[in-house]
């Protein structure tokens, strides 16, 4: 009982939430997420988008990206750092943001299935009027 109890306890201190806002057009947008860990190795990244089905937005795992189960509306528009899994650094790059990709964005750290922590990013991509910066 007093794990479980720990348990929650981390997990509720664990979960963050940011907002970002961009127009449309856009070159990239950054969605941060962080984990400060001296091993993250047996450890994997996932971003997802709950309202959507598929939910994976993007994964990452000590070997690399895995993307055979990427939402298709995501397809080619996401990276994260080489190093992520290093530098604990796991934001997430989403490339030419449209109206569509607004949305709550969440980056979930789990080890061997056990959540470690949750950081959820409000984004918003405000419409630009058919005007598109490159």
């Amino acid at each position: 009982m007093k794990m479980l109890v720990v348990f929650v306890i981390l997990l509720h201190v664990s979960q963050h939430a940011l907002s970002v806002e961009v127009d449309e057009g856009d070159k990239s947008v950054l969605l941060s997420c962080e984990f400060h860990t001296f091993n993250i190795d047996e450890s994997t990244v996932v971003w997802s988008r709950y309202d959507l089905n598929p939910t994976t937005i993007h994964v990452r795992q000590l070997e690399g990206d895995n993307l055979q189960n990427q939402n298709q509306r995501y397809s080619s528009r996401t990276s994260m750092r080489t190093d992520a899994m290093e530098t604990g650094d796991l934001s997430l790059t989403l490339r030419e943001p449209s109206i569509f990709d607004s949305g709550t964005y969440t980056c979930t750290i789990r080890r061997f299935g056990v959540e470690l922590s949750r950081t959820e990013v409000q984004l918003t991509v405000n419409r630009t009027g058919g005007l598109y910066r490159r």
